[in-house]
């Protein structure tokens, strides 16, 4: 029997980190992205054709820059930014307003990479209330998985206590095993009413003809391009500075840019660079070598494709499971997020009330001529500080 070299074990287990990193980041946001898509108006073949291309650009982007640039950069799908989508208020665009708005939003992600100024200019969003926005449009998708305790008992009640028990014995993989459960619940119900034959296997795109219109742009493209910045983009460069890791800024952008606006065509809503999952690919787990650590995100954009081609066979469970359970785990995978915006949008004491402002009127989907509530949670956040605590602190 040949011994196995080092080189070999250290591949190996960057493999494993890479399956890992897809993994998590797949299996438990990606009901978040389907209930997102559902809210704007896609069908269940649409809904599948945006999460299948949403998986093509994550892997493709992830393996060209960590290819390129010998690091372990993680790229995926925007979970804020579906979280927003799931808060706008039903029927209020077409999907294919929301795609051209999605289009829009990867132009804006590509200028962020290519003009410093917008950069510096979104970075003086002051941060609570960035915070506080995001944290007003994931109550509503928060509160799913104890509302479905009223008409789902059994699954919400098991998925509950699955995230629970997780959280307690594995708590990095609390959520994807809420989810899994979810997915188990699903076939159940699937195997008692004998529907298999609901259930597609073959993933398809479906190309969408963008429409754009200015409310779909400020009340989408605006508040989808700042929680993807604030939510994931920092962070996530944040997450590779503490692992020794200097990220290539524009090139970054630019290819996540250009993806996000790809993939719109087909239903894609947004990607960005990966900030939780990043550090799966760029610890110690990835192998000791930091230098060859680049190869366990190289492995994770080819599992993204391979994931990408159970889009349809997922969606089509999520679409025929008990209504409200892949919601009620969407909520579940997006508790720490809130729990984060909360603390972040009230840390400075002289933002505090116009945090709270920001946080109830986007939880509350404020519409105003056409405009949805995250654009409105930001101009009273702005207002609300500048009437009241500036002029308290002076």
């Amino acid at each position: 029997m040949v011994p196995r070299t080092s080189s070999e074990d250290h591949l190996s287990q960057s493999i494993i980190a890479g399956l890992i990193t897809t993994m998590v980041g797949f299996v438990a946001s990606f009901a978040v992205v389907l209930a997102g898509l559902f809210q704007v108006g896609a069908t269940p073949s649409q809904a599948a054709s945006g999460l299948l291309a949403l998986s093509v650009c994550v892997g493709l982007c992830t393996i060209a820059l960590s290819w390129r640039h010998r690091m372990p950069i993680s790229i995926a799908w925007s979970t804020p930014g579906a979280a927003m989508l799931a808060s706008l208020a039903p029927g209020a665009f077409s999907f294919e307003q929301a795609i051209g708005a999605f289009i829009v939003s990867g132009v804006l992600i590509i200028l962020t990479g290519l003009l410093p100024g917008l950069h510096k200019l979104l970075t003086k969003i002051p941060v609570p209330l960035a915070q506080g926005m995001l944290a007003g449009v994931l109550v509503p998708l928060c509160i799913k998985p104890f509302t479905a305790l009223g008409t789902i008992t059994v699954p919400a009640l098991g998925i509950l206590l699955v995230f629970l028990i997780g959280l307690r014995l594995l708590p990095k993989f609390a959520v994807a095993l809420s989810m899994l459960a979810a997915v188990c619940f699903g076939i159940f119900h699937i195997w008692r009413n004998g529907s298999w034959d609901q259930l597609q296997v073959l993933p398809q795109l479906h190309l969408v003809t963008p429409e754009f219109t200015w409310q779909a742009i400020a009340s989408i493209s605006v508040p989808l391009l700042i929680v993807t910045m604030a939510s994931q983009n920092i962070p996530g460069v944040a997450v590779l500075n503490s692992f020794g890791y200097q990220l290539p800024w524009r090139p970054s952008m630019l290819f996540t840019g250009v993806g996000s606006a790809l993939g719109a065509f087909f239903g894609g809503h947004a990607i960005n660079l990966a900030a939780i999952t990043a550090a799966l690919a760029a610890g110690e787990q990835a192998g000791a070598n930091p230098k060859l650590r680049w190869r366990a995100a190289f492995s994770s954009g080819g599992f993204y494709l391979i994931f990408g081609a159970l889009s349809a066979l997922i969606v089509s469970l999520a679409n025929t499971s008990p209504e409200g359970l892949f919601q009620a785990a969407a909520g579940l995978a997006l508790l720490a997020t809130l729990t984060s915006a909360l603390l972040g949008s009230m840390s400075d004491p002289t933002w505090r009330l116009s945090a709270l402002v920001t946080v109830l009127v986007a939880a509350g989907n404020l519409t105003l001529f056409g405009i949805g509530g995250a654009f409105w949670a930001l101009v009273a956040g702005l207002l609300t500080h500048f009437i009241a605590e500036r002029s308290a602190r002076r």
